[in-house]
Formats: C-alpha cells, sequence, structure tokens
C-alpha cells in the first residue's frame, strides 16, 4: 500500500484531479488548511453525483485539512446555470429550509465530527449573503465583474446559445458564489474552493474577487463529473436519480444500482467514491480481464463499499439481505414475515386484491411498472428474464391466481436477477 504525504499526490494517483488554478498547490497543501464545497439545497436530498464531492472533503480531511461544507440557502433560489440546459424551477422559503436541513445529514454520515482539530464547518450562505441590500451589493461587490468576462464562462455561454437562453437571474450567480468564496477567504480562512468540473468558471470568479479586493492569492481545483462509458451521468436510472436519502432510495435499491454498471466502470468508481486501496483496486481490474472470472463480482465490491459508507453497517446488512431474499432460487427463503421486513427497503406497491387476481402477469408487470409495455413485457418471457415469486414465468397468457400470494398477501415481481417490485394486497 503506497503512502502519501501530500493530499494532491493521493487524489492524482485516483484520477480525482481534473485542473486546478496554481501548480504550486500541492506545496501549500503541506500544511493544514481549509477548504470548501458548496452544495444548492435544490431537493431534500444529494444524489450519486455529490457524493464526489463529499468524498474528496473526506480526502482532504484525512490528510489532516478541515472541511467547510456551504448549504446554498441563499443561492438555492436562484439556481446554477451550470450544466443545466434550462432555468431550475424556483423553491420556496419552506421548502428551501428543509432540503438544507435533510441534505445536511449525508456530511454526518460520511465526514468525521470526533475529530476536534479537522471538525468539519457547516454553513449556510443565507446567514452571509440575506444582510445585503441589493443597491449595497452592486455597489461594492458587482462593480469588480466585467460583463464580458462572464459572458465568457463557459456554463453561461452554452445558455446564452441555447433555445432557452438564460435569464439575469442565473446569469447573476457566478457573482453570488465568488463572493461565497471572499466571504469564506476573510472569515474562515478558507483558501481553496473546489467542485466539478463544470464549476470552473464559478470557482475562477471567486479567486479574482478576492485578488481585487484584498490582493491575496486563493485557490481552486475541480474533478471530473461522473459520467458512465456510455456517456450518460452516473447515478441516473429510467427511474430518476440515484438519492444518497434512504428515504428516497432504499439502501437496497441503492446497492442493486452498482449492479446494472458495465464492468469498464467499475475501477474508475472505486478510485473516486470509495477509500479501497488503488492496490486492491488495480488486482480486481487485473482480475476482471481473466478467463474464470465470476461476473458482477466487482460490481458486488463496489456495491458493498458504497453503501456501507452512504448507509452504514446497517444500511448494507438491509441491503444484502434484500438482496439474498429477493435472489432467484431463494424461493424458501420467500417467506411473509421477512417479506414484511423488506418491503420498506424495495420498491413496492400497494393493490387490492380485485386489481390482481385472475389478472395476466403482462398486464400486471406494466400496471406495476416493471416494464413500460405489454409488448416488451412478452418478450421478456420470451427471453427467459420474466419472475413471478422468483420462479421463471414461461407463459405469456400466465393469470395470478390466489394461491399465488405468498401468506396471502405479497407477490415479488421480476425482471432479470436485478429489478424486483413486492407487491401487497391491501387488507
Amino acid at each position: 500500500m503506497k503512502r502519501y504525504t501530500n493530499i494532491i499526490d493521493c487524489l492524482q494517483d485516483r484520477d480525482f484531479i481534473e485542473a486546478k488554478t496554481s501548480e504550486n498547490l500541492r506545496e501549500v497543501l503541506n500544511k493544514p488548511s481549509r477548504v470548501y464545497i458548496g452544495f444548492d439545497p435544490t431537493s431534500d436530498s444529494l444524489h450519486l453525483g455529490n457524493l464526489v464531492g463529499i468524498i474528496a472533503l473526506s480526502w482532504f480531511q484525512k490528510f489532516g485539512h478541515t472541511p467547510v461544507v456551504v448549504l446554498g440557502g441563499a443561492t438555492g433560489k436562484i439556481g446554477d446555470p451550470s450544466g443545466k440546459s434550462q432555468e431550475r424551477p424556483f423553491l420556496g422559503e419552506k421548502d428551501l429550509l428543509r432540503n438544507v436541513e435533510e441534505i445536511s445529514k449525508s456530511f454526518t454520515a460520511i465526514l468525521d465530527f470526533k475529530v476536534e482539530s479537522v471538525r468539519p464547518i457547516i454553513l449556510n450562505n443565507q446567514d452571509w449573503l440575506d444582510k445585503w441590500s441589493l443597491i449595497d451589493f452592486l455597489r461594492d461587490i458587482g462593480k469588480h465583474f466585467r460583463l464580458s468576462q462572464m459572458i465568457a464562462k463557459e456554463s453561461v455561454r452554452v445558455r446564452i446559445e441555447s433555445e432557452e437562453g438564460i435569464s439575469f437571474t442565473e446569469f447573476s450567480y457566478q457573482i453570488l458564489q465568488a463572493f461565497d468564496f471572499y466571504y469564506l477567504f476573510e472569515n474562515f480562512k478558507v483558501i481553496l474552493q473546489m467542485g466539478g468540473s463544470d464549476q470552473w468558471g464559478n470557482i475562477t470568479a471567486g479567486i479574482e474577487l478576492i485578488r481585487k479586493l484584498v490582493g491575496k492569492q486563493s485557490f481552486g481545483l475541480t474533478f471530473p463529473l461522473l459520467t458512465r462509458s456510455d456517456g450518460k451521468k452516473f447515478g441516473k436510472t429510467e427511474e430518476g436519480a440515484i438519492w444518497l436519502s434512504k428515504e428516497k432510495c432504499s439502501p437496497y435499491q441503492f446497492y442493486q444500482y452498482f449492479f446494472t454498471l458495465p464492468d469498464q466502470d467499475i475501477p474508475r468508481l472505486m478510485r473516486m467514491i470509495t477509500f479501497m486501496d488503488l492496490e486492491e483496486i488495480r488486482e480486481i481490474e487485473n482480475q476482471m480481464g481473466k478467463n474464470g472470472y465470476v461476473p458482477n463480482t466487482a460490481q458486488r465490491r463496489l456495491a458493498e463499499e458504497v453503501t456501507g459508507l452512504v448507509h452504514g453497517k446497517e444500511g448494507l446488512a438491509i441491503a444484502k439481505q434484500v438482496t439474498e431474499a429477493a435472489s432467484p432460487g431463494k424461493k424458501a427463503k420467500l417467506q411473509p414475515e421477512i417479506l414484511k421486513q423488506i418491503a420498506k427497503n424495495m420498491p413496492h406497491i400497494m393493490l387490492s386484491s380485485s386489481e390482481v387476481i385472475g389478472e395476466k402477469f403482462v398486464e400486471l408487470s406494466v400496471k406495476i411498472g416493471l416494464l413500460p409495455s405489454k409488448g416488451e413485457a412478452v418478450r421478456l418471457i420470451q427471453n427467459g428474464g420474466a419472475y413471478l415469486n422468483e420462479e421463471k414465468v414461461e407463459n405469456p397468457s400466465l393469470k395470478v391466481e390466489r394461491e399465488d400470494l405468498i401468506g396471502g398477501i405479497f407477490l415479488l415481481f421480476g425482471a432479470g436477477k436485478k429489478k424486483k417490485i413486492l407487491v401487497e394486497i391491501k387488507k
């Protein structure tokens, strides 16, 4: 296992650095520093893409630096145009406050709050931005920004050239984020801002504002956005985002997501969203290319590591229990007592007996959202990938009968080995 003395060397070896604003950042970070990432509360949960930022802060903490989390209670009212093709819907004050409170839980689960010397600092930019009047902010801060430079930012230029365009509200976002960095630099001694590669323009705007206002140097670092080998964003599925909150995405659903990923994406994810040793990752990558490799072995290792980080040992145990109970060939384990326990951790739907008994498997599969159409359900059966209570469905005309109900109340529908939906009969 390679030992590192500098955080930059560690992150570079893990392919974590897209760009940095200064070549002497490595030297600067030889001494303990404060570093920050901002997270806008546009939802009541962060998603898998946000996990990269939390992992980055945790790595800095492991090397003796203090992570600073800025929750955008103020900037969340506007919405960052970076990486967006259209303007975000505005959220009310009540929703934003709730979102700020909820997403804070993801940081307490992963960052270390026990060591006082590097204890994370969690802030809300509403606490300082709300104190400014519009006129004072435009006079004292806005005057330092040049329109030509603001328009040249990639995130702004793309939106200006799009059919949707960009509102003045979103256009001003980079000024607010730049001011955040200045405020943190002056009041909390934060010297480094990090973010995804789409944040480069916002980060450099803050560095420039600090230089103009106080004549001092600050730093920026970006990491690659999580994208799959097929170009799609990680954490996005047909059902929506892969959330970090167990209320929006159960530990089982979260765990199962990683089994859908192609082999070529696994080593990169291991480097970026886990703390696995690089030697182990290289060994796994090497084994994946050899004869005799058992499919999904790497996916399982990644799923266990990330689920344990996000949902803890208890969440991981639940995810593995549900996976085991809901695996084809495990019919003996499909007891009603177990299904009652795991129902809240698996996608499930409530239906009346009249909606189920005597209905075709094909039609029910569409009704519960297992498959988008009856045609796809029939093809799934013909291809041997349809399951009812973990028994393969071979007849497209199969109807669900009362004796199929497990314990008189449950049915487990499956599309392949990974997608499961539990149906519970209303009493």
